[in-house]
């Protein structure tokens, strides 16, 4: 096997993704440490997804693939407790788990892209993706008749890792995003996504209801 990276990990009922930023308040005296330490040390620790068990208390059971982290910055706050800023960087693979420290440690390796083959089914992708994200930008900030331009990356791989942050999905949903290893396939899993919070709010969907529908709740006067 290859070289493993020791990594701390911190489970969260969430999913970062490399390009994003998450904002974390910690208390729990084993992850104050883990911080203290990745700070003294200068090191990056990972975001997984839990697959069982709980945020708070006894060790939680991950997913396998996580985002290695950088701290941007950390603040004190009262009650021994820190608010720390982190920024999704790249993405690894659990081999082996360590359950000896006080946190949870994984011995990781890289979860590595692959390369872009089909090169026009690509750039397909990537227009499309880049005007159905700068749609949805649009019906998010309710202005769907505004014209703006999406100043985003031409890379597939950050590209759908920006979109994949972005969507209001489930965390399984997230999960499977992240996953992925080809870009281009994460492009095509992403499109319908956009499309259809885009027609769900451009298009309402509305039932036509009869006078028959409300009589348990109407009295003639």
């Amino acid at each position: 096997m290859a070289h493993l990276e020791e990594m701390p990990l911190f489970p969260l009922h969430s999913v970062l993704f490399p390009y994003a930023t998450l904002q974390l308040h910690v208390f729990e005296a084993r992850y104050r440490e883990m911080v203290q330490h990745c700070v003294d040390f200068e090191l990056p620790f990972g975001v997984v997804l839990i697959r069982s068990g709980q945020e708070v208390g006894e060790t939680a059971e991950p997913y396998m693939v996580g985002t290695a982290v950088r701290i941007a910055r950390v603040h004190e706050l009262d009650g021994d407790r820190l608010e720390v800023h982190v920024e999704g960087e790249r993405r690894f693979r659990i081999r082996r788990l360590d359950e000896s420290k006080p946190y949870l440690v994984g011995y990781v390796e890289p979860l590595v892209e692959e390369a872009i083959e089909q090169v026009e089914r690509t750039d397909a992708l990537l227009l499309r993706a880049r005007e159905s994200f700068q749609e949805l930008i649009k019906v998010a900030i309710g202005r769907p008749d505004f014209s703006i331009e999406i100043r985003a990356s031409d890379d597939p791989s950050i590209l759908s890792f920006i979109i994949s942050g972005f969507l209001p999905i489930e965390n399984l949903e997230k999960q499977k995003l992240l996953e992925i290893t080809d870009p281009t396939q994460r492009l095509a899993e992403l499109i319908p996504i956009m499309e259809r919070f885009i027609s769900d709010a451009t298009h309402p969907h509305h039932t036509r209801l009869s006078s028959e529908s409300f009589q348990e709740w109407i009295q003639d006067n």
